[in-house]
Protein backbone atom coordinates (compact mmCIF):
# COMPACT_ATOMS: atom_id res chain seq x y z
CA UNK A 1 0.00 0.00 0.00
CA UNK A 2 2.71 2.27 0.89
CA UNK A 3 4.27 2.02 -2.95
CA UNK A 4 1.14 2.78 -4.07
CA UNK A 5 0.44 5.88 -1.87
CA UNK A 6 4.26 7.09 -2.63
CA UNK A 7 3.21 6.68 -6.51
CA UNK A 8 -0.02 8.69 -6.39
CA UNK A 9 2.14 11.14 -4.19
CA UNK A 10 4.67 11.39 -7.40
CA UNK A 11 2.07 11.70 -9.58
CA UNK A 12 0.24 14.84 -7.65
CA UNK A 13 3.69 16.55 -7.10
CA UNK A 14 4.15 15.61 -10.71
CA UNK A 15 1.07 17.34 -12.12
CA UNK A 16 1.88 20.50 -9.50
CA UNK A 17 4.77 20.90 -10.62
CA UNK A 18 3.34 20.83 -14.12
CA UNK A 19 0.48 23.54 -13.56
CA UNK A 20 3.37 26.15 -12.12
CA UNK A 21 5.01 25.74 -15.28
CA UNK A 22 2.03 26.51 -17.12
CA UNK A 23 1.07 29.43 -14.72
CA UNK A 24 4.68 30.74 -15.12
CA UNK A 25 4.25 30.04 -19.08
CA UNK A 26 0.57 32.08 -19.31
CA UNK A 27 1.89 35.19 -17.62
CA UNK A 28 4.90 35.39 -19.96
CA UNK A 29 2.84 34.88 -22.54
CA UNK A 30 0.18 37.39 -21.08
CA UNK A 31 2.95 39.86 -20.60
CA UNK A 32 4.33 39.85 -24.28
CA UNK A 33 0.38 39.43 -25.36
CA UNK A 34 -0.40 42.96 -23.26
CA UNK A 35 3.40 44.76 -24.45
CA UNK A 36 2.36 43.84 -28.37
CA UNK A 37 -1.14 45.53 -28.09
CA UNK A 38 0.96 48.61 -26.57
CA UNK A 39 3.15 48.85 -29.29
CA UNK A 40 0.45 48.20 -31.83
CA UNK A 41 -1.67 51.05 -30.48
CA UNK A 42 1.32 53.24 -29.94
CA UNK A 43 2.21 52.45 -33.53
CA UNK A 44 -1.88 52.85 -34.70
CA UNK A 45 -1.36 56.39 -33.39
CA UNK A 46 1.68 57.20 -34.91
CA UNK A 47 0.65 56.36 -38.10
CA UNK A 48 -2.39 58.41 -37.70
CA UNK A 49 -0.60 61.48 -36.63
CA UNK A 50 2.06 61.09 -40.06
CA UNK A 51 -1.35 60.72 -42.33
CA UNK A 52 -2.99 63.95 -40.50
CA UNK A 53 0.39 65.89 -40.85
CA UNK A 54 0.58 64.81 -44.94
CA UNK A 55 -2.68 65.79 -45.25
CA UNK A 56 -1.66 69.07 -43.61
CA UNK A 57 1.51 69.26 -45.74
CA UNK A 58 -1.02 68.46 -49.16
CA UNK A 59 -3.44 71.40 -48.21
CA UNK A 60 -0.15 73.56 -47.97
CA UNK A 61 1.34 73.26 -50.93
CA UNK A 62 -1.92 73.24 -52.93
CA UNK A 63 -2.43 77.06 -51.45
CA UNK A 64 1.29 77.70 -52.44
CA UNK A 65 0.41 76.62 -55.95
CA UNK A 66 -2.73 78.57 -55.89
CA UNK A 67 -0.44 81.13 -54.79
CA UNK A 68 1.89 80.29 -57.71
CA UNK A 69 -1.25 80.28 -60.30
CA UNK A 70 -2.09 83.92 -59.10
CA UNK A 71 1.49 85.09 -59.34
CA UNK A 72 1.64 83.52 -63.38
CA UNK A 73 -1.82 85.13 -63.83
CA UNK A 74 -0.91 88.65 -62.56
CA UNK A 75 2.86 88.62 -64.73
CA UNK A 76 1.19 87.15 -67.30
CA UNK A 77 -1.10 90.34 -67.59
CA UNK A 78 1.58 92.43 -67.38
CA UNK A 79 3.74 91.37 -69.25
CA UNK A 80 6.64 89.82 -67.44
CA UNK A 81 6.57 86.48 -68.76
CA UNK A 82 9.86 85.32 -66.90
CA UNK A 83 8.02 85.63 -63.92
CA UNK A 84 5.04 83.95 -64.93
CA UNK A 85 7.06 80.94 -65.84
CA UNK A 86 9.16 80.87 -62.74
CA UNK A 87 5.13 80.86 -60.89
CA UNK A 88 4.24 78.18 -63.48
CA UNK A 89 7.49 75.30 -62.21
CA UNK A 90 6.68 76.30 -58.50
CA UNK A 91 3.13 75.97 -59.00
CA UNK A 92 4.38 72.52 -60.65
CA UNK A 93 6.96 71.93 -57.60
CA UNK A 94 4.20 72.35 -55.00
CA UNK A 95 2.02 69.82 -56.99
CA UNK A 96 4.38 67.29 -56.77
CA UNK A 97 4.72 67.89 -53.27
CA UNK A 98 1.03 67.46 -52.56
CA UNK A 99 1.03 64.55 -54.39
CA UNK A 100 3.84 63.14 -52.44
CA UNK A 101 2.02 64.08 -49.36
CA UNK A 102 -0.78 62.34 -50.64
CA UNK A 103 1.16 59.10 -51.42
CA UNK A 104 3.17 59.35 -47.65
CA UNK A 105 -0.80 59.85 -46.18
CA UNK A 106 -2.33 56.88 -47.61
CA UNK A 107 1.45 55.46 -46.79
CA UNK A 108 0.22 55.79 -43.19
CA UNK A 109 -3.02 55.25 -43.51
CA UNK A 110 -2.35 51.71 -45.09
CA UNK A 111 0.05 51.03 -41.78
CA UNK A 112 -2.86 52.12 -39.76
CA UNK A 113 -5.13 49.71 -41.08
CA UNK A 114 -2.67 46.72 -41.02
CA UNK A 115 -2.26 47.39 -37.64
CA UNK A 116 -6.34 47.73 -36.72
CA UNK A 117 -6.57 44.54 -38.77
CA UNK A 118 -3.73 42.74 -36.00
CA UNK A 119 -5.61 45.04 -32.57
CA UNK A 120 -9.38 45.06 -33.23
CA UNK A 121 -9.63 47.45 -30.60
CA UNK A 122 -11.89 50.94 -30.83
CA UNK A 123 -8.56 53.45 -30.66
CA UNK A 124 -7.13 51.51 -33.27
CA UNK A 125 -10.51 51.69 -35.44
CA UNK A 126 -10.45 55.27 -34.84
CA UNK A 127 -6.97 56.06 -35.48
CA UNK A 128 -7.63 53.87 -39.15
CA UNK A 129 -10.64 56.10 -39.62
CA UNK A 130 -8.70 59.62 -39.09
CA UNK A 131 -5.47 57.99 -41.19
CA UNK A 132 -8.33 57.09 -44.16
CA UNK A 133 -9.79 61.10 -43.75
CA UNK A 134 -6.43 62.49 -43.73
CA UNK A 135 -5.71 60.55 -46.89
CA UNK A 136 -8.71 61.82 -48.44
CA UNK A 137 -7.91 65.23 -47.35
CA UNK A 138 -4.34 64.88 -48.55
CA UNK A 139 -5.66 63.68 -51.76
CA UNK A 140 -8.12 66.74 -52.89
CA UNK A 141 -5.35 68.73 -52.09
CA UNK A 142 -3.17 67.04 -54.47
CA UNK A 143 -5.66 67.08 -57.01
CA UNK A 144 -5.93 70.87 -56.45
CA UNK A 145 -2.42 71.61 -56.59
CA UNK A 146 -2.36 70.06 -59.93
CA UNK A 147 -4.91 71.76 -61.05
CA UNK A 148 -3.53 75.10 -60.07
CA UNK A 149 -0.25 74.22 -61.52
CA UNK A 150 -1.92 73.48 -64.83
CA UNK A 151 -3.67 76.83 -64.57
CA UNK A 152 0.14 78.65 -64.06
CA UNK A 153 1.49 76.76 -67.05
CA UNK A 154 -1.85 78.34 -69.15
CA UNK A 155 -0.63 81.67 -67.72
CA UNK A 156 3.14 81.45 -68.67
CA UNK A 157 1.97 79.56 -72.30
CA UNK A 158 -0.52 82.48 -72.76
CA UNK A 159 1.71 85.15 -71.91
CA UNK A 160 4.23 83.66 -73.91
CA UNK A 161 2.02 83.15 -77.25
CA UNK A 162 0.73 86.80 -76.34
CA UNK A 163 4.48 87.89 -76.18
CA UNK A 164 5.38 86.42 -79.59
CA UNK A 165 2.31 87.97 -81.47
CA UNK A 166 2.81 91.53 -80.05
Amino acid sequence: MNTVLQSIRDSVLSLQSEVTELKQRYRELDKSHSDTLVSLQGFTTHACEAAQRSAKAAQHAAEASASCATAAKAAANSSVIAAAEIASQAAAAAAEAAIEAAASAASASAAAAMAMAHHAEDASKAASLDAANATKVATQAAAYAVEMSNLAAHYARTARTSKKQG
